[in-house]
């Protein structure tokens, strides 16, 4: 009877275990993202249904916009976030102390890192990972890594054209300007699309200050000038012929000259995630325009 009664008391232990195992395992129910490379990282992965709670920014896909807010990506609000009773909030890395708040409250709390190409695809993993879909994870990075890799081969230009990259300036005018520079993920996205950076000095930082002296002295084949365009079609559209105008006035420039100065930008740049491939296809329109991709095209008809 004894042996029995232990017995069953065994199978009890061992089935309470493999619940607990397989409650591990099972995606969780209800999570917030602080971000929108994380917002469409989720939804990639098929987990949007359980999304509660994302960023004032995040607008893609269009479902998010009906969600709940919990602040800005640079001034997440902490009470806001878990008041959906999440079991599960993403954080980017850019704010460490939010995850230390967030655990505090009792809710598991993931940092996700953002700036290099590499990065994208980590945080996708581990996206994935902490959600309970590892596999899924993997193979949305072995598709975005092929996708990226067909846009790399079909450029393929004997000589790369030297690209300048502004995100930041006055707007205005064209002081205080900001550029892409090494070690970042729009750099690696230049050079994807047949491109190459005229600041991918090593011993730069990712994102350098430069002058217009500057800009004259490299002479870059293109210029991208991402800054001061708006949110909508309509607002780039209107914005385009007022920002190139500005570099209009320094026809000594190559890329001027040649009419190959692009006041343009796509929301799939500026977020660093799934939608890099379309990143990677329209700056490749405007950098190697002989090449042809099956992909979606960002505002680049505008353009040409």
């Amino acid at each position: 009877m004894r042996t029995v009664a232990a017995g069953a008391l065994a199978c009890a232990a061992l089935a309470a275990v493999l619940a607990i195992g397989a409650a591990a395992q099972a995606p969780p129910a209800r999570i917030v993202s602080t971000s929108p490379s994380i917002t469409e990282t989720l939804f990639a992965l098929g987990l949007g249904p359980q999304v509660v709670g994302v960023s004032r920014y995040c607008r893609f896909p269009p479902e998010v916009i009906r969600l709940p807010k919990v602040g800005t990506f640079l001034q997440p609000d902490a009470e806001r976030i878990v008041d959906p009773s999440p079991d599960l909030v993403f954080v980017n890395s850019v704010d460490s102390s939010l995850t230390h708040r967030i655990e505090a409250m009792h809710v598991r709390a993931v940092n996700v890192d953002a700036g290099a190409m590499t990065d994208v695809f980590a945080g996708i993993r581990r996206i994935a990972a902490a959600a309970g879909v590892a596999p899924r994870g993997e193979a949305l990075v072995a598709d975005l890594q092929t996708r990226l890799t067909r846009i790399r081969d079909r450029v393929h230009p004997p000589v790369r054209r030297s690209v300048l990259f502004i995100i930041g300036r006055r707007p205005g005018t064209l002081a205080d300007l900001v550029a892409v520079g090494p070690r970042s993920y729009i750099d690696s996205l230049i050079g994807i699309a047949g491109g190459r950076n005229v600041l991918s000095s090593p011993d730069l930082p990712q994102y350098p200050r430069i002058s217009m002296e500057t800009v004259l002295r490299l002479d870059p084949e293109v210029i991208v000038d991402t800054v001061d365009m708006g949110d909508t079609a309509a607002e780039r559209d209107a914005r385009r012929p007022i920002n190139e105008r500005l570099w209009a006035a320094y026809g000594q420039l190559r890329a001027v000259r040649t009419h190959d100065v692009f006041a343009a930008t796509t929301d799939a740049l500026v977020v660093p995630g799934p939608r890099i491939v379309d990143a990677a296809e329209w700056l490749a329109d405007l950098i190697a325009p002989h090449a042809r991709f099956e992909g979606a095209r960002v505002e680049v008809a505008s353009l040409r």
